[in-house]
């Protein structure tokens, strides 16, 4: 899976997400301190889904229309320590292959999926 983590995504998921094959940038890497909007621009671009755990990307998306990115997952799910948060991630990231397309918010107890709009 082609995958976007923003800054608020732990290390240990997105090296965890990178030992399993899947191909990740992490904004703390590749572009510290970039706007959320400059992050949904840029996986729309590369046809990324954007990782994250900030619920400003669900004001983006929906209420100024920036539905850009590839898809969104939101993860509403911290866990005490970054590496159950890293394995928490991981299996919700890999219990499904329709993430691309939607707004997905991620709980402790569901998964809510709104397809997004095309960008045009």
């Amino acid at each position: 899976m082609r995958l976007t983590a923003d800054e608020m995504v732990p290390r240990a998921a997105v090296e965890m997400l990178r030992q399993r094959g899947h191909d990740v940038t992490w904004i703390r890497e590749s572009a510290p301190g970039s706007s959320d909007e400059q992050v949904l621009e840029d996986a729309a671009a590369e046809g990324r889904v954007v990782l994250t755990f900030d619920t400003d990307f669900g004001e983006l998306v929906f209420a100024r229309g920036l539905g850009a990115a590839a898809g969104v997952v939101l993860f509403r799910v911290m866990q005490p320590s970054p590496e159950a948060t890293a394995d928490a991630v991981i299996r919700i990231l890999e219990s499904r292959d329709d993430w691309k397309g939607h707004f997905s918010v991620v709980d402790r107890t569901r998964i809510r999926m709104r397809p997004m709009r095309a960008r045009g």
